[in-house]
Order: structure tokens, then sequence, then C-alpha cells
């Protein structure tokens, strides 16, 4: 990259100005890359024509006591005439250079292609003796035919010129250190399902990231020499993006697809089927991704077409394999496999595998992203960004790991805000305090205020008479606590000691709270009750063998809604409260899957997800007995949908980020949608569970979990970052 409009942290001696942060072959850049300006090949034709020069005459053109006086010199000052320093030297040749190094690139020479023939031609009428010239003497020609000899070998390739001048895999220069602000009107979203980590061009040059301006959220390129983001058109919703490996294009997720887009222009192709995706790499041809949260890695080709199961999940140790990374041979990547109940730990961690499929292997225990960069495995470890030499050959670990810095994990999802390109430019984002506030909404979407409590929330449930939340919290670690909050005071009640709590409801009186626990290790679940303010012993309702999560108490007391299943193979089941409290299926031949049933106010109706045509959809059926069925979303849905009290209205949040109202009619046994309505987009945090929100009974005022604004907190950048680590 040229330079970076940076609030820059520097020693005396590093390449940048207060304007702009320089990286790469110093004395050899153009002025346009000085000054941070966009470049192109005449950019190239400069820096040739300073390295010919410092061939013919063993000086450099560009001379200073510091790098800041090169920088100064490269801007205004013209280099000595080659004739003065070597006056055997045809004039012809210091013609050709002179034009290279002209400050202005319309006045150099326009194209590799001229150059090379200009060289050919003084090489040929020197040889002749031509009468334009003084023949010179032996001498004199071993002075400068190296100098024609490398312009001419160097120019016949254009990409060979620009490999030497702006090297891929070797950087040279010190370490720079510098803070990356926003473009004023974009806010970065990094945190959460809906956003990632931004990723750097493997050049250097280019950052995309999620970002949302004037309520929409979308991708938007930012050049580090620039001060502005260009949105990406087409790629609304997008997120988790990553590059191509020529860093022409960008790959990423929305509409529940694998897309990519040229950033020359034109509209998304779409690759693959993503229901909610959770990474990808690019090499080549080839596109590795995760297509859903409890699946393994993919490919597909880069140009579309038939994708193919790569890794395969051990389901006894895992539930995910995520966050894909090629290794430089484009045959090897790395990937993070995890459990989602915070289980088997000691087999959590970043593995191995082949493009082709194959056997993986464990690199190292961990629970975040690693990807690999100029010699390096970066990973994550107790909030700091680490660095251990890997062998690519070998494909080992070597040596002890060493800390870069502080970094934010987003525990949700366990990616690691940091990106590296190929050629020594690291950007990571600090780990700091990022809260995740709970605010009220109106039916336009406006806030009405702030809750007296934060937290990483899952299953955010309002209680009966609207005065607490109850909620999973997983602030602070893999396994959730649960607690009940008092919305007036902001008190908080901790229900779970020292167990794996999970998915919680209320009890029509709002005395009680059920919630299910398993052992880590356990695939045993049990439903318990407790006090919702905490006193008394926890009561077991319902022990199995298999995992149970309670969905929905009923307003009469008299049964409790529950998934069975893996998460990807759920069943909806009622556990009566009376009596042997046997789960009785609410479709028993059902071939899909259909969770998150929310039983009607007035005990009549059961809205619940299911994948029964594909995407999840929210349905209505007769409760309980599971006659009849009526699709209520179109286009997808997150789960869970919330009744309004008078049973007249469901609330869900569309695949699209609408919170969505639907107005439903009853007539008889029957049930039918008067009308979608979508109200505000949805500020909401979206996670591996559930949108997290609730509405007041009225349908007036909605609660939820906000996405964190990161931000704020620092995006760092670092130039050279292995020059440091290489001293040590």
């Amino acid at each position: 990259m040229g330079g970076a409009t940076l609030t820059a942290t520097v020693t005396p001696t590093t390449p940048v100005t207060q304007e702009g942060t320089i990286v790469g072959t110093f004395q050899y850049m153009s002025p346009e890359q000085v000054e941070g300006k966009e470049v192109d090949g005449r950019s190239d034709i400069f820096s040739l024509g300073a390295l010919l020069y410092e061939m013919v005459t063993g000086t450099r053109a560009f001379e200073g006591k510091s790098q800041l006086s090169v920088a100064s010199a490269i801007l205004e000052k013209e280099p000595a005439p080659i004739t003065t320093i070597k006056p055997m030297t045809p004039p012809a040749l210091d013609h050709v250079i002179r034009k290279c190094l002209a400050k202005t690139p319309d006045d150099r020479w326009q194209s590799a292609a001229d150059i090379k023939h200009e060289l050919g031609w003084i090489s040929q009428t020197s040889t002749e003796g031509v009468a334009a010239f003084a023949k010179p003497t032996k001498k004199a020609f071993r002075t400068w035919a190296p100098a024609l000899a490398l312009g001419a070998l160097v120019l016949v390739s254009a990409g060979a010129l620009a490999s030497y001048l702006r090297p891929v895999r070797e950087t040279s220069g010190p370490e720079v250190r510098a803070v990356l602000p926003m473009p004023s009107g974009v806010s970065m979203r990094t945190l959460g399902d809906a956003g990632g980590a931004p990723a750097v061009s493997p050049d250097g040059s280019n950052l995309v990231f999620t970002g949302l301006a004037e309520g929409k959220s979308m991708l938007f390129l930012h050049a580090l020499n620039g001060t502005t983001a260009k949105p990406l058109a087409g790629t609304e919703g997008a997120k988790f993006p990553f590059w191509s490996s020529d860093g022409k294009s960008i790959g990423f997720f929305a509409d529940r697809q694998l897309k990519r887009i040229d950033i020359a222009g034109g509209p998304p192709l779409t690759l693959a089927p993503a229901d909610d995706g959770r990474g990808g790499a690019w090499a080549g041809d080839t596109i590795l991704y995760a297509p859903y949260i409890y699946a393994a890695i993919w490919r597909v080709p880069a140009g579309g077409g038939k994708a193919e199961l790569v890794t395969t999940i051990d389901t006894a140790l895992h539930s995910t394999h995520r966050w894909p990374r090629f290794l430089p041979d484009g045959k090897h990547f790395l990937y993070l496999a995890q459990h989602h109940s915070g289980r088997n730990q000691e087999s959590a961690g970043i593995y191995l595998a082949r493009t082709e499929g194959g056997s993986s292997k464990m690199l190292l225990r961990s629970n975040a992203m690693a990807f690999y960069s100029s010699g390096y495995l970066l990973f994550h470890r107790d909030g700091i960004l680490m660095a251990q030499e890997f062998d690519t050959g070998k494909l080992v670990l070597e040596g002890d790991a060493t800390a870069l810095g502080q970094v934010l994990r987003d525990s949700g999802n366990w990616n690691v805000l940091a990106s590296a390109s190929d050629n020594g430019v690291l950007l990571y984002q600090n780990a700091g305090e990022v809260k995740y506030p709970v605010v009220w909404f109106d039916r336009n979407g406006q806030s009405q205020g702030t809750a007296r409590f934060t937290g990483q929330l899952n299953d955010l449930r309002l209680s009966p008479d609207g005065t607490r939340v109850a909620a999973m919290n997983f602030e602070g670690g893999t396994t959730p606590d649960l607690f009940v909050y008092d919305l007036k005071t902001g008190a908080q009640t901790k229900l779970s000691f020292g167990q794996n709590g999970w998915y919680l409801v209320w009890s029509p009186d709002g005395r009680r709270v059920a919630y299910s626990t398993h052992k880590t290790g356990s695939e045993n679940t049990e439903i318990v009750l407790r006090q919702a303010d905490g006193s008394g012993n926890q009561e077991v309702l319902l022990s199995a063998e298999t995992i149970q999560h309670p969905a929905d108490w009923t307003r009469d007391g008299k049964y409790l809604v529950v998934n069975e299943g893996r998460v990807g193979a759920q069943n909806t089941f009622l556990v009566p409260m009376s009596g042997d409290r046997k789960p009785v299926p609410l479709f028993p031949n059902a071939k899909y899957e259909n969770f998150d049933g929310r039983v009607s106010p007035d005990g009549k109706w059961i809205a619940f997800v299911s994948t029964e045509f594909g995407p999840n959809e929210i349905f209505v059926t007769a409760f309980p007995s599971g006659q009849g069925k009526w699709q209520i979303s179109s286009g997808g849905a997150q789960p869970a949908p919330v009744w309004r009290a008078d049973s007249k209205a469901l609330y869900f949040v569309s695949n699209t980020g609408d919170v969505v109202e639907a107005r439903l009619q009853t007539s008889g046994a029957s049930i039918s949608v008067e009308g979608l309505h979508p109200l505000f987009r949805s500020p909401f945090l979206a996670t591996t569970v559930r949108a997290m929100f609730d509405v007041d009974p009225n349908g007036q005022r909605f609660i939820g979990n906000v996405a964190p604004d990161a931000s704020t907190l620092p995006l760092n950048v670092v130039t050279n970052w292995t020059v440091e680590l290489k001293k040590k």
C-alpha cells in the first residue's frame, strides 16, 4: 500500500508523517505513494527509474539523513544528472531514467513496454556505434550495461516489477503501529452475528467491513491510504466478509446465501445456500465456507457450481466447524471446532485439514478462530492476540507463542476481530469494555429508554406482569448463567450456580422460572423449577437422556412446551404438568424440524418454527391437537415468534432483518394472516439461539438486547508486524 491516513505512534526513524504511514521499499516510492494518493502502473515506472539510477551511478536518486528527509526529496528535489556522476553514460539512458523520475505521472513513460523498447534501442545503437552517440569505452559500458540488462529483464513482466518493488511475502522497514479512524457517518459492525471482523486485502491496501450507515447495514470498502468508505451496492445485510487471494473480489454471507462481489463493480453472484454462515476463505478457484452455525466446512468453486462437504463433525466432541482459513499452499486450511454446550473443551480448538477432505488434526486448544500470516499462526489466548511460528512444510508449530496485544473476541460466535495481509499488514481491534445494552423501542423503532442492566443475553423473557426480565447471560464465558432482572431497579437475581443453565420460561403467575440444566460432557438433561426470587431449592420437573429445553408454559399452567433433540434436529413436545408428565410430540410423524413453540394467550393456538419447506418459517396450528397448519411468515424468519396479549397478532424478525407484525384472523377452527406489516429494522442482537426481544402485552413496546457498538474501540494497524518478533 502507499500511505494511510492514520493516528500513529511511531519512532523517529519510522517512515511516517502525521498525515500518513508509508509501507514498502521506501527509497523507491513515487511521489503519489508518499502522499498517499491513488497509484497505478506509472508509480512502478518511477520506482524503476530510481532503481536504474542507483544501478548506473552507485548512489540513490533520493538521499536523506532520515526517512522523512528522503520523503521530502522524493516530493521536491531532482536527482543529480547521471552524466555528472558517470560522464560516459549515454545521454539517451540519462533521458530514459530522468523521464521515469518525473514528479507528475503524466510526464513519465506511460507503460513498461515504452521503456523496454527504448532500452533495447539504446543497447543496440551503443554497440553498433551509431553516429548520434560517442562509442563508449569498455569500462563505461560495464558501468551502465547491467542497468540496461536489469531494466530489460524486469520490464518483460510488469507483474515482476510490482513484485520486486512491493513484495508480497517479504517486508522491509521498521514496525509501525497506528490507529485507523473510521470515516464519519459509518459505524463498523464487528460484534454479533450480523457483522464480523474487518478483513484486510492480501496486498494490504484495502479493508472491507460490515458497516451501518443511515440505518442500512452493508459492506464498505475502505482504502487504507484514504479517508472515505465506499458502500458496495448489492451487499445489504452482508456479514463475515473475506477476500479472494488476488484481492479483486470479496466473499460474504447474505440472504441465507454465500455470495461474491468484484470490487471493480457489478452485482453480487450467488454461489451456494448458507442458512447462517460462519466464515469463509478463498484461494484460487476454491472457496471454503461454514454454511450454518451447526455445520461442517464445505467447498464450492469460486465461479459457482456443486458444493461438497470437506470436514465431518464428530457429534460426540463438537457441534460446529467454522472460520476456515487457508494456508499458503491452498491445499491445507485451519478451522475452529467447538461445542455449543461448552462441554468437551479439551477437544475444542484449531484443527488442520486438507481442502480435498480426509482426516483433520488438532493444532492447539482454543476458544476462538485462528489464521496464518507471514510465517506465523495468530490465535487468541485469554484476551491476547498471540503469534507462534508455523512451518508450512511440516505443518507444525515451532517455538513459543508471543503476545502481540489485547484483542477483542466475540464470545457469542468465537470470532476474533483481527486480520492480516500477505505483506505484513496486521489489523486488530482492541479489547475493551463492551456493553450489550437492553433497550425499549416503540413501533417505529425509536428508542424509549435503556434498561438498568446489560449483558450478552439469550432467550430474554418478560414476566407476565411486565416488571421483570428472565434471561440467559453469556457475558464472561462459554456457558451461560441464568438471571432475573428487575426492570425498575436493575437488581439481578442469579438462579443457576455451577450449572449449565439453558432456556427458561415463566410460570403463569410469575413466581417461578423453569429452565434446563445438564452436566458438562453429558447429554442427560433436567428441566428444573425455581422461585424467581432465588429462594428455596430447585425442583426437578423432568429428567431425560436426551437434550430437552423449555420453550413455553401455557397461561392455564397445564402444559410445558419443550424442544427435544439437538439444535438442527429438534421437535416440539408437550409435557403435562400433572400426572406422569410424559412428553407427547406435537407432530408424532414429523420428518422435519419443528421447535420454539409459543402458545397463544387464549390457549387455542401454538406458533412454532418449522423447516418443513426449507428455511425457517413461522407456522400456527391448533393447540394442543396439532390439527391444521397455517404458514405465517414468508421469506424466512428468525426464532422465535411472540404473541400479543389478545392472541390476534404475532411478532418475529424476518430474514431481511425487519421486526414484523403478523395480524391474524380466526374463524372457527382455522386461522389466516390478515397482513404482514414490517414495523422497523431490527436493532436486536441476533444470536445462535434466536433474535433477542420480547413484546409488552399490547404490542406497543419491544424490549431486547441491542448489538454492542464496538466502533469506539481502537482499530489498530501494524505494518511490518513481524519485525519485532524476529528480533527476539
